[in-house]
């Protein structure tokens, strides 16, 4: 008798965020309905027990609690009732249940004619990482941290063909081309690891990042790090912030240049109106995110 052997945790890990994302999109595209538990079920083709039993796991919360975390209106409520805090929040610092990053991250900039350089003479090592989002891709040099994003097995429309892990690194390797770069999952395992574990998140050990781009990237990568859990802002709130109140459209487009997603929060950011807005990664992905967030209880 043939006794199939249970799937590694990878495997395991990448069939339940597709079966997340799956009805992740379906509730994106049907929220106004509010379709019930049986429907979302029978169209990720689990049945019932199954789906509430993989969120319950995966999010912390019920298949119906995250559909109302992920609506358009939640979206809204969250920038009319939080964005306006923003301000008030950065002067809180790192203490009050409202912990202004969750990751207690140690960040350092490297120098403009580092950047500049393209990152000639920088060694960055990179892997392939299970998360709970997907599979995903991690950069790091000695100083730490310097990249993170997800190798995509379909792309949110399903039209487009799948990037897969060249197209993922090609990504990274874009935005420094003349760094070397290293297949090193032994070395960047630990980063995300930390990223993704809320047990891990410790103000006596910080997660130390490295921000690789122009000042004012960098400067609007720093204010990224300070938008609390649980909150989100505009892109007009941050160029408040940052004393250039008519550049809403250069922050938009920094943060959409962002290459430490998740550490760095640029999931937070909503448009004007209150909308989820375009994500690097996709939109599907950056409602999962927060809908993680709100499950985590942070």
């Amino acid at each position: 008798m043939n006794i199939q052997a249970p799937l590694p945790a990878f495997d395991t890990a990448a069939a339940d965020y597709a079966h997340v994302r799956a009805a992740i999109a379906y509730l994106s595209a049907r929220w106004k309905s509010q379709p019930s538990v049986a429907d979302i079920a029978a169209h990720v083709r689990l049945s019932e027990s199954h789906l509430t039993h993989l969120f319950a796991r995966w999010a912390g919360l019920s298949p119906k609690a995250f559909m109302q975390a992920l609506t358009l209106d939640h979206a809204r409520t969250l920038l009319r009732e939080k964005a306006s805090v923003l301000d008030a929040s950065f002067e809180v610092g790192f203490s009050g249940p409202g912990r202004l990053h969750d990751l207690f991250v140690a960040h350092e900039a490297m120098s403009p004619g580092e950047f500049k350089s393209g990152g000639e003479g920088l060694v960055i090592r990179y892997g392939f990482h299970p998360s709970p989002f997907g599979e995903a891709i991690a950069a790091a040099t000695p100083r730490g941290l310097a990249g993170l994003g997800w190798v995509d097995s379909q792309s949110d429309d399903g039209l487009k063909p799948a990037a897969g892990r060249e197209g993922a690194l090609a990504d990274m390797v874009r935005r420094w081309p003349r760094a070397t770069f290293t297949r090193d999952d032994a070395a960047t395992a630990p980063y995300v690891s930390r990223a993704f574990d809320p047990a891990s998140w410790r103000a006596d050990k910080p997660l130390r990042v490295v921000l690789i781009g122009t000042d004012f990237e960098v400067g609007v990568w720093k204010t990224l790090l300070r938008i609390p859990l649980g909150r989100a802002t505009t892109y007009g709130v941050i160029a408040q912030a940052l004393g250039r109140p008519s550049a809403a459209r250069a922050v938009g487009a920094a943060v959409g240049r962002n290459p430490i997603s998740f550490v760095v929060p640029c999931h937070r950011v909503l448009g004007g109106s209150g909308k989820l807005t375009g994500y690097h990664w996709g939109l599907t992905r950056k409602q999962a995110i927060i809908g993680w967030e709100a499950g985590k209880g942070c």
